[in-house]
């Protein structure tokens, strides 16, 4: 594919993710590989493209993913021909990277779908958007090419709308907006810290109840960045019950996971037009604890 840049000055990336409506990632890894040239020259992701430069980027057919096929469980909310909608389960990851290669959520949807979109890489077939490990809830999976690119745009317009459940450490009794750059914690590589340089972030967030000494919010991503809703409640030294990474150990509640569960799922089907809407209930381990907090 080519074209020629007639438009205000803009990076090489974005212009590529909003001409495309593949992922940036996705786009960055092409252009690293070299397969992207700016007149005639391989250049970088940030790249300042400017009005006459000619843009050739070639996007090879996918690879066949290493990832097996697994006879994972999972629980399958919702399917049709262009998606499905899934609730996760607590303790699986999402897809495979360099510390875990199999037992993931790719080699459950390889084995008990047939199809997959593959414009994210062969290493994340079908995947829209992602939750943390020990993060279970609702997600949608794209089965074609043309239903990805149309949720990913959703998105990043901000219309693919996801909702969180929390259980904090300590009482906030008024609703509350957390926002800043968020980047790789210096003094801990594992976690995602509010910092000058990184990535924007926002969540909003709304007081569901208050017990005597936790809070249960809900949690609306404006954004979508690596641990964003644990950061940021760890910003405010309100961690996550449950969240071992994030200071939220607590030694009144066990749990098998952090206490943060995707309970809500809208979106605009990319083939139909309709508006979809999907709630899960809390899981048990979840639902449990507010029962003994009640």
């Amino acid at each position: 594919m080519e074209y020629v840049f007639d438009d205000a000055p803009v990076r090489l990336d974005i212009f590529l993710t909003n001409k495309l409506s593949y992922s940036r990632s996705y786009i960055k890894t092409i252009i690293d590989a070299g397969d992207c040239l700016v007149n005639g020259k391989s250049v970088k992701a940030g790249t300042i493209l400017k009005v006459g430069d000619k843009i050739s980027i070639n996007i090879k057919p996918p690879k066949q993913i290493d990832a097996g096929a697994e006879d994972i469980p999972l629980d399958i909310v919702y399917e049709d021909d262009s998606l499905l909608v899934i609730n996760k389960q607590v303790g699986l990851v999402v897809h495979p990277c360099n510390t875990t290669k199999e037992h993931t959520l790719v080699n459950a949807l390889m084995y008990h779908i047939k199809n997959l979109s593959s414009i994210n890489g062969v290493l994340r077939p079908g995947i829209v958007h992602r939750l943390d490990k020990d993060t279970g809830g609702l997600m949608v999976v794209a089965k074609t090419d043309e239903a990805h690119k149309k949720l990913s745009a959703q998105l990043k317009d901000k219309t693919l709308n996801r909702q969180y459940k929390a259980l904090i450490k300590g009482r906030i009794k008024e609703d509350f907006v957390v926002e800043g750059n968020l980047a790789r914690n210096p003094k801990n590589r594992q976690q995602m810290s509010i910092q000058r340089e990184g990535k924007y972030s926002k969540t909003i967030f709304t007081i569901d109840k208050v017990y005597s000494h936790y809070t249960l919010l809900n949690c609306q991503l404006t954004t979508g960045r690596t641990h964003q809703i644990r950061a940021h409640l760890k910003h405010i030294n309100h961690p996550i019950v449950g969240d071992t990474l994030y200071g939220g150990v607590d030694k009144q509640i066990k749990t098998q996971g952090q206490l943060l569960f995707a309970y809500k799922l809208e979106f605009v089907h990319p083939t139909t037009n309709k508006k979809m809407s999907f709630t899960a209930p809390l899981p048990d381990y979840f639902a449990n604890i507010l029962d003994k907090l009640d």
